[in-house]
């Protein structure tokens, strides 16, 4: 296992090497995010200044307060009472108002804070709204919720710090620092020679830190991934009996995030006590001096009474700053993925030309269209030509190219040669936003979300009045087993519509399609998942609405096609064979074979 941890840390040692090149590029760009609350800042200092200055007087007037009581006994033997309780209530409301003071600049940070971390998430939801499929092809969908999630988190905590922490610790060590001096000078050289070696030992752990807490993160995108997997099919999961191989992936997974998280921690852990010991020696070398001093008449007691107070009071902050630079290196690390992911390469702009699909008819040709996932080219040189109404078929092993079309069809992916027109205009001449509106897509796997019925018909066209719903819903063959449903078209689907049927679900997500009457209908595997009632249902009701419709139906069981106009049979990229399915049957070739390999 240490092994294979060294073997980790190799693997990543370059991207390591430019994170730490970065980290002040990141660090600079998240205080950007200051930037639009720079008033609210603005006060927050001046709230901090004082709460600090307030703080630092206090023990100076306890000082003189020790004085005068050791004083009035030595030369009175007694002590004037209305003096001393003036000094004491000059203590407490100077205790008083630094304390309300702390109490508004921190009120004023976490507004910041919450607002700032509002925003990131924000912006990275819009981000994702302008991201091509293929960014969500290559990323976990568990790594890109832990980013918007853990990262963020991460980010909030490490602006926390630096907004109600980092202001306070300045103006603390440079006041106090100050008034040190006033003190004497002998003993506040022995305190600040204590500074150099707290920043030398907590630069080199931070080095260190900062590869580990990188470390941590991505393994925390892998184990959310995995869960997001895991949980997701769940139903498949248990149906294979891979519990157990699911449970032993995700305990090797946490272990390596185990592994990560303490190594994260201890060097996080450790830069708070190797300050305090530090610190420490300096106190025994004050206190040295300080006894010295207070026997020699070079300091009297009270003064020194407030020196250690001081020395606690410069000390502490130095401490908490290097605890800050700690949380800070998670926060970095953090704020690098989500960087990332505000980064990544959008979706190609719209076309300026903006046709208008309006008057659009449905007719469709690929000319000379070659495409591919990367260096693979998965389409070669295709061309097809779709006349206006048409049913076409497209069906070929798995692999052959038949969803790449309909990927391509709706620009979720663009070509990387030829064109594909609708009624010869270069469907990148029209806006994303068009062009899938003009198309109605239903796909194998059916997504409903937790809502009411007629809502997840509705989505999309969340202005359809309830007329239009039960209309779509009755073309779709739908109608009747929602009005069988308790609360009909109000019934609240559950997570994963786990209250209805595949079959149910199916056919209301071909209710979800119709409603928008779209011009083009592409159905992705849409009968290889349900029953044969509803598959016979959902026949019937796309030879009645298919008519005028141009159709792409793409389907492993041939049984459901024979009707189309049209059956391309695609084989690594070409269309190998095209025909009716009568036409392709006489030609006993590549489509033959499959059809009655299926009887």
């Amino acid at each position: 296992m240490m092994r294979g941890g060294q073997n980790r840390q190799k693997a990543l040692q370059g991207d390591l090497k430019k994170i730490n090149k970065n980290t002040w590029k990141s660090l600079r760009r998240l205080l950007k995010y200051l930037s639009p609350y720079k008033i609210t800042l603005v006060f927050a200092v001046i709230f901090a200044v004082l709460s600090t200055i307030f703080d630092i007087v206090g023990p100076f007037i306890m000082g003189n307060t020790t004085n005068f009581v050791v004083e009035s006994i030595k030369n009175q033997g007694t002590i004037n009472f209305g003096e001393f309780m003036k000094l004491i209530y000059i203590l407490i409301g100077i205790y008083l108002f630094a304390a309300f003071a702390e109490f508004i600049r921190f009120r004023l940070g976490v507004k910041v804070n919450v607002e700032i971390t509002y925003r990131l998430r924000e912006d990275i939801s819009k981000k994702l709204k302008r991201l091509p499929i293929s960014y969500f092809d290559k990323n976990p969908v568990g790594d890109i919720l832990s980013r918007m999630t853990n990262d963020v988190q991460s980010i909030s905590e490490s602006l926390s710090q630096i907004i109600n922490q980092l202001i306070s610790s300045i103006v603390t060590i440079v006041g106090v620092m100050g008034i040190m001096f006033y003190i004497s000078p002998g003993l506040a050289l022995i305190t600040i020679l204590t500074i150099p070696l707290t920043i030398l030992a907590s630069f080199r752990i931070m080095q260190e830190s900062q590869k580990q807490f990188s470390l941590q993160w991505k393994d925390l995108g892998d184990l959310n991934t995995h869960i997001e997997e895991m949980f997701s099919s769940n139903k498949l999961v248990k149906s294979y009996n891979y519990e157990d191989e699911s449970l032993r992936i995700f305990e090797e997974k946490n272990k390596k995030l185990r592994e990560s998280g303490s190594r994260s921690d201890f060097f996080s852990g450790i830069t708070m006590p190797i300050s305090q010991f530090v610190n420490n020696i300096g106190m025994v070398g004050m206190s040295v001096l300080g006894g010295y001093f207070i026997l020699t008449g070079q300091i009297n007691i009270g003064n020194f009474q407030s020196f250690v107070q001081y020395s606690r009071s410069f000390t502490r902050p130095i401490i908490m700053m290097t605890d800050i630079i700690s949380i800070l290196q998670g926060g970095i690390a953090a704020a690098e993925r989500v960087f990332e992911v505000l980064d990544a390469e959008e979706e190609v702009s719209d076309s300026s030309k903006n046709i208008s699909i309006d008057s659009i008819r449905p007719q469709v040709s690929f000319e000379n269209v070659s495409f591919g996932y990367g260096e693979e080219e998965i389409i070669h040189d295709l061309s097809i030509n779709i006349p206006e109404g048409s049913t076409v078929a497209i069906v070929g092993p798995t692999g052959s190219g038949k969803t790449t079309l309909v990927n391509l069809l709706m620009r979720f992916y663009d070509v990387d040669k030829g064109a594909i027109k609708i009624d010869g205009v270069d469907i990148r001449d029209f806006t994303r936003t068009d062009l899938r509106n003009y198309f109605g897509m239903v796909l194998q796997d059916t997504w409903l979300f937790e809502g009411t019925v007629s809502e997840n018909i509705a989505y999309g066209e969340m202005d359809a009045t309830r007329e239009e719903i039960i209309e779509a819903a009755k073309n779709a063959y739908a109608h009747d087993f929602i009005t069988k449903l308790p609360l009909e078209y109000d019934t609240i689907l559950e997570e994963n519509a786990s209250n209805i049927s595949e079959g149910q679900k199916q056919l209301l997500t071909i209710a979800r399609a119709l409603i928008s009457n779209p011009k083009i209908m592409i159905l992705d595997e849409a009968t290889s998942s349900i029953d044969t009632r509803t598959e016979r249902l959902i026949q019937l009701a796309m030879e009645r609405l298919v008519s005028g419709r141009t159709s792409f139906i793409i389907a492993h069981r041939l049984s459901t096609i024979v009707n189309a106009d049209l059956i391309l049979v695609l084989k690594d990229g070409d269309i190998i064979e095209k025909g009716t399915h009568k036409e392709l049957l006489e030609q006993k070739g590549f489509y033959n074979e499959l059809y009655y390999s299926q009887f």
